[in-house]
């Protein structure tokens, strides 16, 4: 299978290019960043040589604006991004005969407010984004859809829950957590300063997730939908705990006024039925190994 990767210079690219070549892949790495082939997905006319001159049987498309903050602030450049740029990789597939398949990253936060029915997403749930990110990549999804449905492309949508593990950027809690722990280890933080802990959300290990995007090339129905998700959701506060335990010196907690927002969703676990049932993927990794690699990762990183 030769595997064409947008975003590979990503968290879950890296992994990914990794994950398929361990299994005999020929992968096509793209970005506009780095040692990649450079690929601006935003350039139809970009993604169009790009497709011709490689001659991909699958696109994963990882490139895009994924933070949810910024896409508040830049609403334009995540719709240009994220969908628009999805939109080019249709188009290309399209026009040059249809016979490549398409994976489109979703993601969980496209559900939007779940309240008591998170404790068990599935994919057939209706959709309710709440943020520019989210409504971007439900956009997406309907492009998706409507390509396989109406033009007869050949495309899989995946929606990612949290993702975590190793070389993840500050931002999101795990390497928040693990890097503030390794900036103590290391004497340059004094304390570790926490929002609200009760939230419980559901964690994939980064390289049991790629995994899952590989059988989902390989097995996945088109123009189905599909959760990575580990269907195990754990709070905050036990994150915290388990990494604490993991120090190396005695680790002060300290709540920060400012971080304690309450969760619309107390509760938000993922279904994995249906990717299990199609693929036959399941997750092998605890989040125990999340964890111990986040905060590895970390440590090397702090102490460069």
């Amino acid at each position: 299978m030769r595997a064409l990767v947008t975003g590979s210079e990503g968290f879950i690219g890296r992994h990914l290019c990794a994950e398929l070549e361990a299994n005999g892949c020929e992968v096509i790495r793209c970005d506009i960043t780095g040692s990649a082939e450079r690929l601006d997905i935003t350039d139809a006319g970009a993604v169009q040589n790009a497709l011709g001159r490689f001659a991909p049987d699958v696109i994963f498309n990882l490139a895009g604006q994924a933070n949810v903050g910024l896409s508040w602030k830049r609403p334009q450049l995540t719709v240009e991004l994220n969908t628009v740029g999805f939109l080019n990789i249709l188009e290309a597939v399209r026009t040059s005969g249809g016979k490549t398949r398409v994976i489109a990253m979703g993601s969980a936060d496209e559900y939007g407010k779940l309240g008591e029915k998170g404790g068990n997403v599935t994919e057939d749930m209706p959709l309710s984004p709440m943020n520019p990110y989210a409504v971007s990549k439900q956009a997406q999804e309907q492009f998706a859809a409507m390509y396989a449905r109406s033009l007869g492309l050949d495309v899989c949508i995946v929606r990612q829950f949290n993702l975590a593990g190793a070389g993840q950027a500050r931002g999101f809690m795990i390497p928040d957590f693990a890097s503030g722990i390794a900036e103590i280890e290391a004497g340059k933080r004094e304390y570790l300063s926490v929002g609200n802990l009760e939230s419980a959300r559901d964690f994939t290990h980064i390289r049991d997730a790629c995994r899952a995007l590989r059988l989902i090339a390989e097995k996945g129905i088109t123009g189905e939908v599909y959760n990575i998700c580990s269907g195990k959701a754990y709070k905050a506060q036990e994150i915290l705990d388990r990494l604490v335990s993991m120090a190396r010196v005695p680790i002060e907690v300290r709540p920060d006024p400012a971080r304690m927002r309450p969760s619309d969703t107390p509760v938000i676990r993922g279904s994995r039925a249906k990717l299990t049932a199609d693929t036959g993927w399941e997750p092998e990794l605890s989040i125990d190994d999340i964890l111990t690699d986040a905060l590895g990762y970390w440590r090397s990183e702090i102490n460069k």
